[in-house]
């Protein structure tokens, strides 16, 4: 069972914004959700569109992760989404505010979305030996392809932390980064679902489809960015 110290309680993280809104992409696109948005992000994706979640912008607020529990608890929603930025680079305070949220009893899903620059083995330990983390957190690893700069950074030991309710994350650029994919999912990806996000301006949906299906990726799951549809690709907090 967790169990949150009170040091635990006190430690602060710089954070963006805490709101609801519902999921936009992946297995629980369309679910209302409660989105934690830590500051701060590792890397620099020439197609990021969270810009305003790191330097040079400033975090928002600091808060204490008791402080930030009883944000979420205002929201009555089962999924979390824990993201950034990069909400894993913070370390112990992290790995504490995963336990603290986990911790909250009506919550069933907690899906962190992590850019696979971090490594992720204490994060899968504490899930491994703790049965409420291991019930309620799922990783959503954001692999970097060559059209988002940052191909270079991605830790490929992540790939062995990863288990069947994770997801993987792709986003397409251009055909480039498409046959990168398929070959980072074919020699790689040993458990969870990958997910093929188009980035529009350049791989419009209709040819990553179009791609997807000349390849045969009946294993891959298109994942169009719901929120982007709804509303206005620029407002925050939806």
């Amino acid at each position: 069972m967790t169990v949150q110290t009170e040091n635990e309680q006190e430690m602060k993280l710089p954070m963006v914004e805490i709101f609801e809104t519902v999921e936009g992409e992946g297995t629980r696109a369309g679910f209302p959700t409660t989105f934690v948005r830590v500051y701060n992000c590792n890397l620099r994706c020439t197609w990021c569109d969270t810009k305003y979640s790191y330097a040079p912008a400033k975090p928002a607020f600091w808060a204490t992760i008791g402080e930030i529990v009883s944000q979420v608890k205002k929201y009555p929603h089962q999924h979390i989404c824990l993201t950034g930025g990069e909400p894993l680079m913070h370390g112990r305070k992290s790995l504490a505010l995963v336990k603290a949220l986990a911790a909250i009893d009506y919550v069933k899903d907690i899906h962190i979305e992590t850019n696979g620059a971090i490594h992720l083995e204490p994060f899968h330990r504490l899930r491994q030996t703790d049965p409420l983390l291991r019930e309620k957190v799922r990783f959503i690893m954001d692999y970097k392809l060559p059209a988002s700069g940052e191909h270079d950074k991605m830790i490929m030991d992540n790939f062995q932390y990863l288990n069947e309710r994770d997801e993987i994350k792709f986003v397409i650029g251009n055909e480039e980064d498409f046959h990168t994919a398929v070959t980072v999912v074919k020699q790689h990806v040993q458990q969870g679902l990958p997910l093929f996000s188009p980035v529009w301006e350049t791989m419009p949906p209709a040819r990553l489809v179009s791609l997807m299906l000349k390849h045969q990726l009946s294993h891959v799951k298109l994942n169009v960015q719901l929120h982007k549809v709804i509303w206005d690709p620029e407002a925050r907090g939806v």
